[in-house]
């Protein structure tokens, strides 16, 4: 070998090393069989790929209680999409715990027999929705791509790339994709006071400041479908925990033992709702077995509950 065929094999050597480390366009996966449901993930050479997520929560719709509403307007979205009829992308918002996520877990495993798929993106990759979208675009699957607990501050990257998605592109919309966000802001940007003030100056010069909310609210609008979730009354929760212990092999009398101490578990969390109930039947569960005098006097727990009057 002569010292040019030498360098030229060093060179080319050289090149396999830096592709190597360069950031790859996303692939699509070999085998969409693997799972139903997708995470997208960002490599420490920038590159994104596609994870399968090999156990998927088990939730079925039944299980999902005081959210009838909301459940059926989701449901009703998700099954136009799997046989191919117009529906709308969808934001969930309200308060926490109450079973937004939940609800869309349970919609994947209902539809995922119709071909229904979901790939889950974090916020700080939104920037890569463009790419997704084109990885999954002449699938015949429906895929919902799913951003949890969104919300956006000034500035960020990921606001417009969703915004593009969403209904701001040249591109037409593709019609196996719909994006469903959950959220406990309704706008999904931090709004001020000053917001309001559209007669005025802005403090930084703004001089039409009311565009500004226009701007703001630009977002949530591209979502066709809004669903909102509130927080349980005391019955509700109490109902949620009955049917939680119920499905976790208790019976009758002991979810009705229970309902004095799910009170103050509500109280010590400041919170009722569907996980809050959820966790609180899993603890309450979990001590069934257990040796006597490990746990607290009902009577106890009753007075405690009666105080606090959580109504």
């Amino acid at each position: 070998m002569n010292p040019l065929e030498r360098l030229v094999e060093r060179a080319e050597q050289l090149m396999q090393r830096i592709e190597s480390v360069l950031p790859q366009p996303l692939q699509a996966p070999a085998d969409w069989s693997q799972a139903i449901a997708w995470r997208y993930r960002k490599r420490a050479n920038g590159c994104g790929v596609l994870e399968p997520v090999r156990h998927v929560g088990a939730m079925q719709l039944s299980d999902l209680q005081n959210i009838d509403v909301q459940k059926d307007k989701i449901a009703r979205n998700t099954e136009q999409f799997v046989q191919g009829r117009t529906a709308n992308n969808v934001l969930l918002t309200g308060a926490r715990g109450t079973g937004k996520s939940s609800l869309i877990r349970a919609c994947l495993h209902s539809y995922a027999p119709q071909g229904l798929r979901l790939i889950e993106v974090d916020k700080a990759d939104l920037t890569d929705l463009p790419d997704i979208v084109d990885v999954v675009a002449g699938r015949p699957e429906k895929f919902i791509i799913y951003c949890d607990d969104l919300s956006f501050e000034e500035g960020e990257p990921g606001y417009k790339a969703m915004k593009s998605i969403l209904d701001g592109s040249v591109s037409a919309a593709t019609p196996n994709v719909l994006v469903y966000a959950t959220s406990n802001r309704r706008h999904l940007l931090p709004e001020y006071m000053t917001d309001n003030l559209a007669q005025q100056k802005g403090e930084n010069g703004e001089i039409h400041p009311g565009e500004v909310v226009e701007e703001k609210i630009s977002l949530s609008e591209r979502f066709g479908l809004w669903v909102s979730f509130y927080p349980f009354s005391q019955d509700e929760y109490l109902r949620v925990v009955a049917q939680w212990l119920s499905a976790l092999g208790l019976e009758a009398a002991a979810v009705e033992a229970a309902r004095p101490e799910a009170l103050v578990w509500a109280l010590e969390r400041g919170s009722r709702s569907g996980r809050v109930a959820h966790q609180f039947a899993r603890d309450y569960a979990g001590r069934a077995e257990r040796p006597a005098g490990g746990s607290a006097r009902i009577e106890d727990v009753q007075g405690l509950a009666e105080e606090a009057d959580l109504e």
